[in-house]
């Protein structure tokens, strides 16, 4: 099948000779370097280095009636997730197939339902989640809501600074005013200083859960350093699951003790990826750690509230009637919700199964994780289903409607190849995707804080599945708003 794909105008044609156009990239990449658009090479990993981060040379246009939409649903979004982390019922139910055909996702469970027959020893969680979207046909659609580790806040905050820089600097000045204000750094490190304040301990420091290798570091870095911007007297310590496992443990009322510090809040950089917990320790200490009145970010409760299946538990009909009360709220958030489909052995389930089977285009196949590079795509969606139709594997995953964003036309200007191939400027097709950033702090019966804090865009070559800045392949972007 073809699916019919939109165009979008970019913001410029940029009409430069290859000579200028090279010198305007070589500035471009000086100014990402120097204020930290920028990560470790994960191809020649050395601490003291960082090269550029993925990003576009020009903002890419997107539709200001669905960047406002996006931004202005983030505080019902946030709410949702919350009353989903509090719903025992709901998270029990919906995870249950899960639970027994992915080892990972049952590992974490197991977690929570030893806390959740213990009590919460900390009844506060703190959410720093990012709703990602993408344009299908003139709506925008809700890709994935993430609820651990929601990267780039500190990134893009510079990248909306640069895009504004760039514009300026090839004769566009005029076009500034049409990229949006943006600073997630600030919104969400107001979110860690606001649950530093209410564990009320002003000698109790910060602890952000690492990789025991971090590439992603200056958007890591950036957190560490905007919360001591707004407050100097906050310590900040860096640790991975594996340092812990020597360093933590739990004082007489369930304090969190690191080394010799008592630990107020837990900010989760990692833990969302199998390769997090390399041996049964890791999982002991992310078990200790939820068990301590440190504030998590996220909880055990919130994390698993972010999970694919529970985002296709909440797509069924009337399922949000029973998590939220206000119905313009349900229908606000209805209309970004896609299909999601469940791969339960039930009669929809093999009619759904067939249908992306005959028709692999229309759908994304998805598992029970976080990061990045784990969806299946076009025919090996079929290969897939057939290999687990009759297994129990196939509940761990999840069929989801395919979205076709508009193609504009973009640079995207790398570490190592230039955006130039054999003397003709690579000005390539490109699609987006746009993050808006939420801030939520509450507990089973009261949402103290609710903002939304900044956005995101992220754009890939049109011809790849997969977008995954980290990775390579997409790039950090801004959006350029068009009526």
């Amino acid at each position: 099948m073809t699916m019919e794909v939109s165009r979008l105008e970019p913001c410029i044609q940029l009409q430069l000779s290859r000579k200028e156009l090279e010198n305007v990239v070589d500035k471009a990449k000086d100014w990402a370097l120097m204020h930290g658009i920028s990560m470790r090479s994960k191809v020649s990993f050395n601490k003291n280095q960082v090269q550029v981060l993925p990003f576009t040379l020009l903002p890419s246009s997107f539709p200001r009636k669905n960047f406002e939409k996006a931004k202005g649903i983030q505080v019902l979004l946030n709410e949702l997730i919350h009353k989903v982390a509090h719903d025992n019922n709901f998270l029990i139910k919906s995870l249950k197939s899960t639970i027994d055909a992915d080892p990972f996702t049952a590992k974490l469970f197991n977690i929570y339902e030893t806390i959740y027959k213990e009590g919460f020893s900390q009844t506060l969680s703190l959410g720093l989640l990012r709703s990602d979207y993408m344009l299908h046909e003139n709506q925008i659609k809700q890709v994935e809501l993430n609820t651990i580790a929601s990267s780039f806040g500190g990134i893009v905050t510079v990248t909306t600074q640069y895009h504004k820089y760039i514009l300026s600097e090839v004769g566009h000045a005029d076009k500034i005013k049409n990229i949006p204000e943006n600073n997630p750094i600030n919104g969400l490190c107001k979110g860690l200083i606001y649950a530093w304040k209410l564990y009320d301990n002003e000698k109790a420091v910060i602890l952000f859960v690492v990789e025991s290798i971090t590439y992603n570091v200056c958007d890591q870095r950036f957190h560490e350093f905007e919360i001591s911007k707004i407050n100097p007297d906050i310590k900040i310590i860096r640790r991975s699951l594996r340092d812990l496992v020597s360093e933590a443990k739990l004082g007489p009322n369930k304090q969190l003790i690191v080394g010799d510090l008592e630990v107020s809040v837990v900010y989760f950089r990692s833990g969302y990826e199998v390769e997090a917990y390399p041996t049964e320790r890791e999982w002991e200490i992310r078990l200790l750690i939820e068990r301590s009145k440190a504030i998590k970010c996220p909880s055990i409760q919130y994390h698993l509230a972010g999970t694919k299946k529970v985002q296709q538990s909440l797509a069924y009909p009337n399922v949000l009637n029973v998590l939220l009360k206000d119905d313009n709220t349900i229908k606000q958030i209805q209309e970004v919700f896609a299909g999601l489909y469940s791969l339960e052995f039930n009669n929809e389930a093999e009619v759904i199964i067939d249908n992306a089977m005959s028709d692999p285009k229309k759908y994304v196949l998805k598992p029970q994780r976080e990061g990045g590079g784990n969806n299946v795509y076009n025919e090996d969606i079929k290969t897939h289903l057939e290999s687990m139709r009759n297994s129990e594997e196939r509940t761990a995953w999840i069929l989801m409607d395919r979205f076709y964003p508009p193609v504009q036309k973009n640079y995207i200007v790398r570490g190592h190849n230039e955006p130039f191939e054999d003397n003709h400027l690579d000005f390539t097709d490109v699609v987006s995707e746009l993050g808006v950033y939420g801030v939520i702090i509450g507990n089973n019966n009261d949402i103290i804080y609710n903002e939304e804090v900044g956005h995101i865009l992220r754009t890939k070559p049109s011809n790849e599945n997969e977008g995954g800045i980290a990775a390579g392949i997409g790039a950090i972007d801004s959006p350029y708003l068009i009526s």
